[in-house]
């Protein structure tokens, strides 16, 4: 049969097509107009011009650099005289070190830690000099009046865990061990087990805080706050048992002080509700 045939005519080749069907890409592109062309360009234009974008990335390898400079310093410095402050850590407990290499293992995690804790209000700073621009005004007000309470909050939680928490659950543990073992501590577990009664609670004082902002941006009202107090309780009886010594003194010690947080908490947030009235009114 031939292709050809009028009325049966096949399309042997992409040029040999009926002008009714739809265009190529290729077609469509280089039968639009210029105007139609430019128009596209500008409308595909990026959403965040690059010129801004590469300031602000300079902006935070600045903040990062003053950051990493300040942690360098304050790491050299408690490197230098860890023979003079590290009695006052270890209370004169008998620690024992497994080997030659542990020791300076153990000298650059301390140190690395202490370091790190000690620029810490130094790199919030540098970090909310970033943030700051890119914040709403609630927002900034929030954090710039309540940056210095939270740091206060911090260092309140730690030495509660340092001169409450950490003695008397240390004790606890080796009276326990002791009744039937020769308890040696290596400074490594020792510090493992520092720090975890110390940090965490650190970061649980602030709660009152991390609730007054809640409430500042409308995420957390105190009627929400109480009627969830059971589950919170709850909820933070699991959490003093995953953040503590596995003891009841510890978990019991750091629990209280989180009721009482979370009461504080209410109060501050229903003080906050109650000025918010007010001033509408």
């Amino acid at each position: 049969m031939d292709p050809y045939e009028e009325g049966k005519r096949k399309y042997l080749s992409p040029l040999d097509k009926n002008d009714a069907e739809p265009l190529t890409p290729v077609e469509a592109f280089v039968k639009v107009p210029e105007e139609t062309i430019e128009q596209a360009m500008i409308v595909n234009e990026p959403l965040f011009p690059i010129a801004s974008l590469l300031e602000h990335l300079t902006e935070l390898r600045k903040q990062m650099i003053k950051g990493l400079i300040v942690f360098i310093l304050f790491f050299i410095i408690v490197f230098s005289t860890i023979n003079s402050w590290f009695p006052y850590v270890t209370r004169g407990h008998s620690l024992i070190i497994l080997g030659p290499l542990e020791v300076v293992k153990f000298y650059m995690t301390i140190s690395t830690t202490l370091a790190f804790g000690l620029s810490m209000p130094f790199l919030v700073h540098f970090l909310w000099s970033f943030v700051k621009p890119g914040l709403k005004e609630e927002e900034s007000r929030f954090l710039g009046l309540y940056a210095p309470v939270m740091l206060i909050l911090f260092l309140l939680g730690v030495a509660f865990g340092y001169f409450i928490v950490n003695p008397l659950s240390y004790s606890f543990l080796v009276s326990v061990g002791a009744t039937n073992f020769d308890v040696m501590v290596s400074a490594n577990e020792y510090m493992h087990f520092l720090v975890m009664t110390t940090v965490p609670l650190g970061l649980l004082f602030e709660l009152p805080i991390v609730a007054l902002f809640l409430s500042s941006i409308g995420l957390l009202t105190a009627d929400s706050m109480k009627k969830i107090r059971g589950w919170s309780y709850i909820g933070m009886g699991v959490g003093s048992a995953v953040i503590t010594p596995p003891d009841f003194i510890s978990q019991l010690l750091v629990l209280i002080p989180m009721i009482i947080l979370y009461e504080i908490s209410i109060y501050l947030v229903k003080r906050i509700e109650r000025k918010q009235i007010e001033s509408t009114a």
